[in-house]
Protein backbone atom coordinates (compact mmCIF):
# COMPACT_ATOMS: atom_id res chain seq x y z
CA UNK A 1 0.00 0.00 0.00
CA UNK A 2 2.86 2.51 0.91
CA UNK A 3 4.91 1.67 -2.01
CA UNK A 4 1.41 2.31 -4.30
CA UNK A 5 0.97 5.76 -2.09
CA UNK A 6 5.12 6.83 -3.39
CA UNK A 7 4.64 6.30 -6.93
CA UNK A 8 1.15 8.32 -6.56
CA UNK A 9 3.55 10.89 -5.06
CA UNK A 10 5.98 10.26 -7.53
CA UNK A 11 3.16 11.42 -10.20
CA UNK A 12 1.95 14.19 -8.50
CA UNK A 13 5.30 15.43 -7.85
CA UNK A 14 6.27 15.12 -11.50
CA UNK A 15 3.54 16.74 -13.17
CA UNK A 16 3.70 19.12 -10.30
CA UNK A 17 7.13 20.02 -11.76
CA UNK A 18 5.71 20.02 -15.49
CA UNK A 19 3.05 22.73 -14.26
CA UNK A 20 5.51 25.06 -12.44
CA UNK A 21 8.06 24.61 -15.72
CA UNK A 22 5.55 25.48 -18.03
CA UNK A 23 4.59 28.65 -15.60
CA UNK A 24 7.72 30.12 -15.71
CA UNK A 25 7.19 30.46 -19.59
CA UNK A 26 3.76 31.52 -19.05
CA UNK A 27 3.76 34.17 -16.50
CA UNK A 28 7.27 35.52 -18.44
CA UNK A 29 5.62 36.04 -21.54
CA UNK A 30 2.87 37.91 -20.31
CA UNK A 31 4.87 40.18 -18.56
CA UNK A 32 6.74 40.87 -21.63
CA UNK A 33 3.39 41.48 -23.28
CA UNK A 34 3.31 38.12 -25.81
CA UNK A 35 0.31 36.50 -26.58
CA UNK A 36 -0.14 33.31 -25.01
CA UNK A 37 -2.89 30.97 -26.13
CA UNK A 38 -2.82 27.79 -24.60
CA UNK A 39 -1.85 26.34 -21.11
CA UNK A 40 -2.04 22.55 -20.63
CA UNK A 41 -1.24 19.68 -18.82
CA UNK A 42 -0.44 16.81 -20.94
CA UNK A 43 -0.82 15.80 -24.61
CA UNK A 44 -3.06 14.06 -26.99
CA UNK A 45 -6.71 14.46 -26.77
CA UNK A 46 -8.57 17.36 -24.58
CA UNK A 47 -10.44 16.19 -21.88
CA UNK A 48 -10.84 19.24 -20.50
CA UNK A 49 -10.30 23.01 -20.51
CA UNK A 50 -11.55 26.46 -19.51
CA UNK A 51 -10.83 30.02 -20.88
CA UNK A 52 -9.38 33.15 -18.78
CA UNK A 53 -9.00 35.95 -21.01
CA UNK A 54 -7.19 35.45 -24.10
CA UNK A 55 -5.28 31.72 -22.89
CA UNK A 56 -7.34 28.44 -22.87
CA UNK A 57 -6.27 26.39 -19.21
CA UNK A 58 -7.26 22.64 -19.57
CA UNK A 59 -6.00 18.97 -19.45
CA UNK A 60 -4.81 16.53 -22.36
CA UNK A 61 -4.98 12.65 -21.83
CA UNK A 62 -1.35 11.51 -21.78
CA UNK A 63 0.24 13.37 -18.50
CA UNK A 64 3.87 13.05 -20.46
CA UNK A 65 4.38 16.62 -20.01
CA UNK A 66 2.90 19.74 -20.93
CA UNK A 67 3.30 23.25 -22.89
CA UNK A 68 2.59 26.47 -23.23
CA UNK A 69 1.48 28.30 -26.15
CA UNK A 70 3.21 31.22 -27.01
CA UNK A 71 2.19 33.42 -30.85
CA UNK A 72 4.95 33.87 -32.86
CA UNK A 73 7.54 31.26 -32.15
CA UNK A 74 8.37 31.14 -35.28
CA UNK A 75 9.01 34.05 -38.00
CA UNK A 76 6.89 32.40 -40.88
CA UNK A 77 3.93 32.03 -38.54
CA UNK A 78 0.40 33.71 -40.08
CA UNK A 79 -0.49 36.27 -37.63
CA UNK A 80 -3.92 38.26 -37.33
CA UNK A 81 -2.40 42.10 -37.20
CA UNK A 82 -3.45 42.54 -33.83
CA UNK A 83 -1.62 39.86 -32.38
CA UNK A 84 1.45 40.55 -35.25
CA UNK A 85 3.09 43.30 -31.89
CA UNK A 86 2.92 40.07 -29.45
CA UNK A 87 4.71 37.54 -31.37
CA UNK A 88 7.40 36.35 -29.42
CA UNK A 89 9.89 36.58 -32.06
CA UNK A 90 9.23 40.33 -32.47
CA UNK A 91 10.36 40.56 -28.88
CA UNK A 92 14.16 41.63 -27.71
CA UNK A 93 16.61 38.57 -26.84
CA UNK A 94 16.58 39.68 -23.33
CA UNK A 95 12.92 38.88 -23.15
CA UNK A 96 13.40 36.14 -25.38
CA UNK A 97 16.21 34.26 -23.29
CA UNK A 98 14.02 35.18 -20.20
CA UNK A 99 10.95 33.66 -21.32
CA UNK A 100 12.70 29.90 -22.82
CA UNK A 101 14.75 30.24 -19.80
CA UNK A 102 12.29 30.60 -16.79
CA UNK A 103 11.14 26.85 -17.28
CA UNK A 104 14.89 25.66 -16.17
CA UNK A 105 15.17 28.36 -13.92
CA UNK A 106 11.88 27.41 -11.53
CA UNK A 107 13.68 23.93 -12.15
CA UNK A 108 16.45 24.59 -10.05
CA UNK A 109 14.14 27.06 -7.68
CA UNK A 110 11.74 23.82 -6.92
CA UNK A 111 15.17 21.90 -6.53
CA UNK A 112 16.52 24.34 -3.77
CA UNK A 113 13.24 24.75 -1.84
CA UNK A 114 12.62 21.18 -1.59
CA UNK A 115 16.44 20.43 -0.27
CA UNK A 116 15.83 23.43 2.09
CA UNK A 117 12.58 22.15 3.41
CA UNK A 118 14.69 19.05 4.12
CA UNK A 119 17.29 20.51 6.07
CA UNK A 120 14.85 23.02 8.01
CA UNK A 121 11.43 21.47 8.05
CA UNK A 122 11.87 17.59 7.85
CA UNK A 123 15.22 16.93 9.30
CA UNK A 124 18.15 14.84 8.38
CA UNK A 125 20.05 11.87 10.14
CA UNK A 126 22.76 13.13 12.37
CA UNK A 127 24.24 11.65 15.68
CA UNK A 128 22.97 12.24 18.74
CA UNK A 129 24.64 12.80 22.25
CA UNK A 130 22.60 10.03 23.68
CA UNK A 131 24.68 6.68 24.12
CA UNK A 132 23.57 3.67 21.56
CA UNK A 133 26.32 1.32 22.50
CA UNK A 134 29.35 0.98 24.11
CA UNK A 135 32.62 -0.69 22.45
CA UNK A 136 33.75 -3.39 24.30
CA UNK A 137 37.73 -2.63 22.99
CA UNK A 138 39.41 -1.31 20.44
CA UNK A 139 42.08 -3.35 19.07
CA UNK A 140 44.74 -2.21 16.61
CA UNK A 141 44.03 -4.07 13.74
CA UNK A 142 40.09 -3.41 14.48
CA UNK A 143 39.98 -7.16 15.46
CA UNK A 144 37.55 -9.03 17.82
CA UNK A 145 37.47 -8.51 21.06
CA UNK A 146 39.57 -11.39 23.40
CA UNK A 147 39.51 -12.22 27.22
CA UNK A 148 43.07 -10.31 26.88
CA UNK A 149 41.49 -7.32 25.11
CA UNK A 150 41.84 -3.98 27.02
CA UNK A 151 38.19 -2.62 27.47
CA UNK A 152 37.63 0.54 25.68
CA UNK A 153 38.19 3.96 27.80
CA UNK A 154 34.43 4.29 27.57
CA UNK A 155 33.80 0.92 29.01
CA UNK A 156 36.35 1.29 31.72
CA UNK A 157 34.52 4.47 32.51
CA UNK A 158 31.36 3.10 32.97
CA UNK A 159 29.11 4.68 30.68
CA UNK A 160 25.90 2.81 29.63
CA UNK A 161 24.02 2.11 26.92
CA UNK A 162 21.20 5.21 26.96
CA UNK A 163 23.88 7.94 28.74
CA UNK A 164 23.51 11.18 27.18
CA UNK A 165 26.47 13.95 27.40
CA UNK A 166 26.04 16.76 28.13
CA UNK A 167 28.58 18.39 28.49
CA UNK A 168 32.65 18.16 27.37
CA UNK A 169 35.61 20.32 29.76
CA UNK A 170 32.58 22.42 31.01
CA UNK A 171 31.41 23.10 27.21
CA UNK A 172 27.75 22.37 26.29
CA UNK A 173 27.59 19.51 23.70
CA UNK A 174 24.80 20.61 20.86
CA UNK A 175 26.41 18.92 17.79
CA UNK A 176 28.08 15.44 18.88
CA UNK A 177 29.71 14.93 15.52
CA UNK A 178 31.57 18.47 15.54
CA UNK A 179 31.77 18.91 19.46
CA UNK A 180 33.40 14.97 19.79
CA UNK A 181 36.68 16.97 17.56
CA UNK A 182 38.30 18.21 21.14
CA UNK A 183 38.67 14.12 21.53
CA UNK A 184 39.60 13.47 18.00
CA UNK A 185 42.53 15.30 17.92
CA UNK A 186 44.00 14.76 21.48
CA UNK A 187 44.42 11.23 21.28
CA UNK A 188 45.34 10.08 24.94
CA UNK A 189 44.25 13.24 26.89
CA UNK A 190 41.48 12.88 29.70
CA UNK A 191 38.46 14.93 29.16
CA UNK A 192 36.06 15.56 31.63
CA UNK A 193 32.30 14.70 30.43
CA UNK A 194 29.20 15.83 31.51
CA UNK A 195 26.58 12.68 31.16
CA UNK A 196 22.88 12.88 32.09
CA UNK A 197 21.85 9.30 33.19
CA UNK A 198 17.99 8.91 34.20
CA UNK A 199 17.94 12.18 37.15
CA UNK A 200 21.62 12.20 37.49
CA UNK A 201 23.78 14.30 36.15
CA UNK A 202 27.80 12.99 36.20
CA UNK A 203 30.95 14.37 35.71
CA UNK A 204 33.16 10.93 34.35
CA UNK A 205 36.96 11.78 33.41
CA UNK A 206 37.76 9.71 29.79
CA UNK A 207 41.17 9.14 28.82
CA UNK A 208 40.85 8.64 25.06
CA UNK A 209 42.92 5.56 23.34
CA UNK A 210 45.24 6.66 20.44
CA UNK A 211 43.98 4.67 17.33
CA UNK A 212 45.24 5.23 13.96
CA UNK A 213 42.58 5.55 11.10
CA UNK A 214 43.32 5.79 7.16
CA UNK A 215 47.13 6.85 8.94
CA UNK A 216 45.89 9.82 11.07
CA UNK A 217 45.93 8.79 14.59
CA UNK A 218 42.81 10.44 16.82
CA UNK A 219 41.32 9.59 20.46
CA UNK A 220 38.85 7.13 20.50
CA UNK A 221 36.10 6.94 23.23
CA UNK A 222 34.56 3.85 22.25
CA UNK A 223 30.93 4.69 21.90
CA UNK A 224 28.44 4.61 19.29
CA UNK A 225 25.58 7.36 19.17
CA UNK A 226 22.08 7.23 18.36
CA UNK A 227 20.83 8.55 14.62
CA UNK A 228 17.91 10.65 14.97
CA UNK A 229 16.12 13.28 12.90
CA UNK A 230 17.20 16.44 13.58
CA UNK A 231 16.41 19.71 11.85
CA UNK A 232 18.99 22.64 10.96
CA UNK A 233 18.73 26.03 12.40
CA UNK A 234 17.93 28.65 9.34
CA UNK A 235 21.26 30.16 8.32
CA UNK A 236 22.81 26.26 8.47
CA UNK A 237 19.80 24.87 6.34
CA UNK A 238 20.32 27.86 3.88
CA UNK A 239 24.14 27.24 3.65
CA UNK A 240 23.75 23.31 3.53
CA UNK A 241 21.25 23.81 1.12
CA UNK A 242 23.44 25.78 -1.33
CA UNK A 243 26.25 23.03 -0.83
CA UNK A 244 24.24 19.94 -1.79
CA UNK A 245 22.70 21.82 -4.95
CA UNK A 246 25.74 22.97 -5.78
CA UNK A 247 26.73 19.07 -5.72
CA UNK A 248 23.59 17.82 -7.56
CA UNK A 249 24.26 20.36 -10.18
CA UNK A 250 27.77 19.38 -11.16
CA UNK A 251 26.82 15.76 -10.46
CA UNK A 252 23.98 16.12 -12.67
CA UNK A 253 26.25 17.84 -15.36
CA UNK A 254 28.42 15.26 -15.33
CA UNK A 255 25.56 12.51 -15.73
CA UNK A 256 24.62 14.39 -18.99
CA UNK A 257 28.41 14.36 -20.14
CA UNK A 258 28.75 10.68 -19.80
CA UNK A 259 25.16 9.92 -20.90
CA UNK A 260 26.22 8.73 -24.73
CA UNK A 261 28.93 6.53 -22.86
CA UNK A 262 26.48 4.71 -21.00
CA UNK A 263 23.96 3.61 -24.10
CA UNK A 264 25.77 0.81 -24.81
CA UNK A 265 25.83 -0.46 -21.00
CA UNK A 266 21.79 0.05 -20.84
CA UNK A 267 21.52 -1.80 -24.31
CA UNK A 268 23.12 -4.84 -22.47
CA UNK A 269 21.44 -4.55 -19.04
CA UNK A 270 18.10 -4.60 -20.94
CA UNK A 271 18.83 -7.18 -23.74
CA UNK A 272 21.38 -9.12 -22.47
CA UNK A 273 20.42 -9.70 -18.73
CA UNK A 274 23.25 -7.84 -17.11
CA UNK A 275 22.36 -6.46 -13.72
CA UNK A 276 21.19 -2.86 -13.81
CA UNK A 277 24.17 -0.58 -12.61
CA UNK A 278 22.03 2.33 -9.79
CA UNK A 279 24.35 4.45 -11.31
CA UNK A 280 23.90 4.25 -14.72
CA UNK A 281 20.62 5.60 -16.55
CA UNK A 282 17.36 5.34 -14.98
CA UNK A 283 14.00 5.89 -17.09
CA UNK A 284 10.86 7.70 -15.22
CA UNK A 285 9.15 4.23 -14.21
CA UNK A 286 12.58 3.49 -11.97
CA UNK A 287 12.67 6.79 -10.70
CA UNK A 288 8.83 6.03 -9.22
CA UNK A 289 10.07 2.82 -8.24
CA UNK A 290 12.94 4.19 -6.36
CA UNK A 291 10.41 6.33 -4.43
CA UNK A 292 7.81 3.21 -4.02
CA UNK A 293 10.94 2.01 -2.20
CA UNK A 294 11.19 5.11 -0.21
CA UNK A 295 7.51 4.88 1.02
CA UNK A 296 7.39 1.44 1.59
CA UNK A 297 10.77 0.80 3.83
CA UNK A 298 9.69 -0.13 7.06
CA UNK A 299 13.28 0.32 8.60
CA UNK A 300 12.85 3.94 7.96
CA UNK A 301 10.72 6.78 9.88
CA UNK A 302 7.94 8.69 8.54
CA UNK A 303 10.30 11.82 8.32
CA UNK A 304 13.32 9.66 6.83
CA UNK A 305 10.83 8.73 3.72
CA UNK A 306 9.76 12.27 3.38
CA UNK A 307 13.46 13.33 3.54
CA UNK A 308 14.51 10.58 1.14
CA UNK A 309 11.19 11.36 -1.15
CA UNK A 310 11.96 15.16 -1.63
CA UNK A 311 15.65 14.54 -2.01
CA UNK A 312 14.65 12.16 -5.23
CA UNK A 313 12.06 15.27 -6.85
CA UNK A 314 14.77 18.04 -6.17
CA UNK A 315 17.22 15.58 -8.12
CA UNK A 316 14.71 14.96 -10.68
CA UNK A 317 14.15 19.16 -11.10
CA UNK A 318 17.97 19.82 -11.14
CA UNK A 319 18.68 17.25 -13.81
CA UNK A 320 15.74 18.04 -15.80
CA UNK A 321 16.48 22.05 -15.29
CA UNK A 322 19.94 21.52 -17.19
CA UNK A 323 18.88 19.16 -19.69
CA UNK A 324 16.38 21.35 -20.93
CA UNK A 325 19.00 23.99 -21.31
CA UNK A 326 21.20 22.03 -23.97
CA UNK A 327 21.72 23.84 -27.32
CA UNK A 328 19.43 21.29 -28.98
CA UNK A 329 16.12 21.73 -30.56
CA UNK A 330 13.32 20.96 -29.76
CA UNK A 331 14.70 21.70 -25.73
CA UNK A 332 14.47 25.67 -25.07
CA UNK A 333 17.83 25.37 -24.77
CA UNK A 334 17.73 25.24 -28.30
CA UNK A 335 15.29 27.94 -28.89
CA UNK A 336 17.56 30.05 -26.58
CA UNK A 337 20.59 29.24 -28.56
CA UNK A 338 18.93 30.17 -32.27
CA UNK A 339 17.52 34.06 -29.99
CA UNK A 340 21.16 34.30 -29.29
CA UNK A 341 22.06 34.23 -32.71
CA UNK A 342 19.57 36.41 -34.05
CA UNK A 343 20.81 38.67 -31.05
CA UNK A 344 24.23 38.85 -32.08
CA UNK A 345 23.15 39.22 -36.31
CA UNK A 346 20.91 42.09 -35.02
CA UNK A 347 24.38 43.71 -33.27
CA UNK A 348 26.49 42.72 -35.96
CA UNK A 349 23.80 45.08 -38.30
CA UNK A 350 23.53 47.75 -35.94
CA UNK A 351 27.66 48.00 -36.31
CA UNK A 352 26.90 47.83 -40.18
CA UNK A 353 24.52 50.63 -39.65
CA UNK A 354 22.21 48.01 -41.48
CA UNK A 355 18.35 46.98 -40.44
CA UNK A 356 17.75 44.03 -38.41
CA UNK A 357 17.82 40.58 -40.80
CA UNK A 358 14.76 38.41 -40.41
CA UNK A 359 15.11 36.26 -37.12
CA UNK A 360 16.04 32.87 -38.06
CA UNK A 361 13.10 30.63 -38.96
CA UNK A 362 12.93 27.62 -36.62
CA UNK A 363 10.85 25.29 -38.86
CA UNK A 364 13.51 25.47 -41.48
CA UNK A 365 15.66 23.71 -38.86
CA UNK A 366 13.00 21.08 -38.70
CA UNK A 367 15.52 18.16 -39.88
CA UNK A 368 17.54 18.74 -37.06
CA UNK A 369 15.01 18.81 -34.43
CA UNK A 370 13.59 15.52 -36.07
CA UNK A 371 16.95 14.33 -35.47
CA UNK A 372 16.94 15.21 -31.81
CA UNK A 373 12.93 13.99 -31.27
CA UNK A 374 14.16 10.35 -32.42
CA UNK A 375 17.15 10.22 -30.41
CA UNK A 376 15.56 11.23 -27.19
CA UNK A 377 12.11 9.53 -27.75
CA UNK A 378 14.71 6.16 -28.72
CA UNK A 379 16.15 6.31 -25.11
CA UNK A 380 12.74 7.03 -23.55
CA UNK A 381 11.63 3.64 -24.76
CA UNK A 382 15.29 2.05 -24.08
CA UNK A 383 14.88 3.20 -20.66
CA UNK A 384 11.15 1.60 -20.88
CA UNK A 385 12.16 -1.71 -21.51
CA UNK A 386 15.12 -1.69 -18.92
CA UNK A 387 12.79 -0.73 -16.14
CA UNK A 388 10.24 -2.91 -17.09
CA UNK A 389 11.77 -6.12 -18.56
CA UNK A 390 14.86 -5.59 -15.67
CA UNK A 391 14.34 -2.87 -13.23
CA UNK A 392 16.68 -1.63 -10.79
CA UNK A 393 17.49 -1.91 -7.26
CA UNK A 394 18.34 1.19 -5.16
CA UNK A 395 18.57 -1.12 -1.67
CA UNK A 396 16.81 2.12 -0.44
Amino acid sequence: MMGVIGVLAFVVALLTSVMIHEAGHYFTAKRFGMKVTEFFLGFGKKIWSTQRGETEFGLKAIPAGGYCRIVGMSSNEELPEADASRAFYKASTPKRLIVLGSGSFLHFALGFFLIFVIFFGVGTASLSTTVSQVVPCINANNSACTASSVPSPAKAAGILPGDEFVAINGYPVSNWSTDIDVVRNSPGKTNIFAVKRGDQELNIPIASIPHKVNGKTIGMLGVINKLEMARSPLGTSISRTWSLSRDLFTGSLSSLTQLPSKIPALVRQTFGGEQRDPAGLVGVIGVAEASAQTAGNASLAWNERIATFLLIIASLNIFVGIFNLLPLLPLDGGHMAIAAIDGLRNVWARIRRRPNPRPINVESLTPLTLIVFVFLAGLSILLLAADVFNPVHFNL
